[in-house]
């Protein structure tokens, strides 16, 4: 082989902008969708042009491609996160109102109904996989799907302005790897997160699952240990009102110190312990639901002494699990119920609800990898919990609504490294929780003689002055930093802001002497304690996340400030 010459930086630029315009001249015009973007189909073809919305596509954590993985076909971005693409009108604009004085909200703000955000029955629905046979072939099956996905795309555009969407999935071949845990599953687990659980469920699923699938579907509201006991009793009643067909189960797989609080009543950063060992609180509850529908057809007693073991502390059992596997195309076999006596859970939700944690979690070990990142796994695998048993994971997936686009930043969403406009989301944060007295930041503008009002802008300015985020040449206060940084505490769960459902601040008293917030506080105190002798930053939410916000504003990590305590651990109220 050859010996490659040296290439200068100058010659590189001029490659990769060559290579831009090519695949600018290159690109085809899009077919049937005429207000919203083309539909992916798999291609790596650039669409990031800024002339108008039809052409614009937001592909993050986009990965280059070789020549040699041009030559085999395969496309590194197939299953990345594709979302809508704002224009710089846009975001110039939101930068504007960011450096504006806000002005708190009431507590009421923080209620939402699901009504609202996902309009049931109007087009605001889920693509649902065209009708298909084995004897199909696999090009007219992808053609089937892609015409449809198409109308589909063009009637919710054609419905509603592009500003008053949300981000949802436009990757194709994301909502083929749904419809295929659906299919292959005899249970369907919801995942939510129970800090925005309406957010995270949308009726159409449901109706899919429930309706036109005619499977079970079990509601895991994730994450516990972040929300007052009180709130996770009234999003429990408010789903089990509104969804009678629905088993609900609460879950957490982190350990818990004190009671959480509300996010009005927050006055300082709150942190969660590093896991040492996956102990879980909600198996058993997940379990009882498996057998009330399994009803004796499957053989659930080897889960029940791995769950019992886990509480022991016996980790030879706990920890046994059979290998996974990844399942690639067309090896699908007709689908049976219960087949073999095998019970075949699949976990879907949107991104970072905690799906493959609660793998992990029911697993006892690390079996699946998780990440804080949207869009972190790629392709749906499934995982033996015991021989009868068998979960399947599935990557995370935006559907269409009517939600702010800030909150879905906030709820994790949206990858915080990929946010081009962070400060709009700490102003929507800073109206619905006292933002500027949990950081103990100090007004830029400030003196003796007067106290200005607070902008988004301006925290993101005293954030960056207290943690000492500078940019590397001109040493000037890194506002975009810190910005994603208090975006990143927002979503690790570090600032707490809780959506409640409708009517819940006004009975609050009443949801906290309910029966079942004692039950609920005994689950949370379930949690084994973990020990942990390594401390770290309280400001990050784990090395890759740091590695990730300094990609994006060009600068090191230089915090100097840590906290005694892990950054896993529950601060006590101050």
């Amino acid at each position: 082989m050859p010996r490659k010459k040296p290439f200068s930086v100058k010659q590189k630029k001029r490659q990769l902008q060559e290579k831009r315009n090519r695949k600018r001249t290159e690109s085809p015009k899009r077919g049937n969708v005429t207000k919203g973007p083309r539909p992916d189909d798999g291609s790596s073809e650039d669409l990031d042009s800024d002339s108008d919305h039809g052409n614009q596509m937001s592909r993050p954590m986009v990965m280059p491609i070789s020549p040699q993985q041009l030559k085999k076909g395969y496309d590194p971005n197939r299953f990345r996160l594709q979302f809508e693409k704002e224009t710089e009108t846009d975001i110039n604009r939101r930068k504007r109102q960011a450096m504006k004085p806000y002005h708190p909200m009431p507590e009421s703000a923080l209620e939402v109904d699901l009504a609202d955000i996902y309009r049931p029955g109007s087009v605001l629905d889920m693509p649902k996989r065209p009708a298909w046979t084995y004897k199909m072939s696999r090009e007219k099956v992808e053609s089937q799907e892609s015409k449809m996905f198409a109308a589909y795309l063009e009637k919710i555009y054609s419905s509603y302005e592009f500003k008053d969407l949300s981000y949802f999935e436009l990757n194709l071949e994301t909502w083929r790897q749904l419809w295929r845990v659906l299919e292959m599953s005899d249970i369907v687990l919801l995942i939510t997160d129970i800090r925005h659980p309406a957010i995270h469920f949308p009726p159409a699923l449901y109706n899919y699952v429930i309706n036109d699938l005619q499977k079970h579907l079990i509601l895991v509201l994730n994450k516990i240990d972040l929300a007052p006991p009180s709130l996770v009793v009234a999003w429990r009643s408010y789903f089990q009102e509104k969804f009678p067909d629905i088993h609900i189960v609460c879950f957490t797989s982190f350990p818990k110190k004190g009671i959480v609080n509300d996010g009005h009543d927050q006055k300082v950063l709150l942190s969660r312990k590093v896991r040492r060992s996956h102990v879980a609180v909600g198996p058993l509850q997940l379990l009882a639901a498996c057998e009330t529908i399994c009803q004796g057809q499957v053989d659930l007693r080897e889960w029940k002494q791995k769950i019992e073991a886990e509480l022991k502390g016996e980790e030879s059992l706990a920890s046994q699990v059979l290998e996974s596997i990844t399942m690639e195309d067309g090896v699908l076999q007709k689908y049976e119920f219960f087949k073999d006596g095998t019970l075949t859970m699949g976990c879907v939700g949107h991104p970072n609800v905690g799906k493959s944690s609660l793998i992990n979690g029911l697993c006892g070990c690390k079996v699946v990898s998780a990440s804080r990142t949207p869009g972190h796994t790629k392709h749906f695998q499934t995982i033996f919990l015991t021989p009868s048993v068998k979960l399947c994971d599935s990557p995370g997936l935006v559907f269409p609504s009517l939600v702010d686009k800030q909150l879905q930043i906030l709820s994790g969403m949206y990858p915080i490294a990929q946010v081009r406009e962070p400060y709009t989301p700490v102003g929507f944060l800073a109206q619905r929780i006292p933002l500027v007295k949990i950081l103990k930041i100090t007004h830029p503008d400030a003196d003796e003689t007067s106290s200005p009002e607070w902008s988004a802008y301006d925290i993101c300015d005293a954030w960056a002055e207290k943690r000492g985020f500078m940019t590397a040449k001109a040493s000037r206060r890194d506002v975009y930093r810190a910005a994603n940084n208090i975006l990143r505490l927002a979503v690790d769960g570090k600032l707490c802001m809780n959506i409640a459902p409708v009517g819940y601040y006004a009975n609050k008293g009443t949801w906290e002497e309910h029966p079942g917030t004692q039950e609920v506080i005994i689950m949370q105190q379930q949690l084994r304690e973990v020990s942990c002798d390594e401390e770290s930053d309280f400001t990050s939410s784990d090395e890759h996340a740091d590695q990730e916000s300094s990609h994006s504003d060009g600068t090191e990590n230089d915090d100097n400030e840590t906290v005694t305590s892990n950054k896993f651990a529950l601060l006590q109220e101050c």
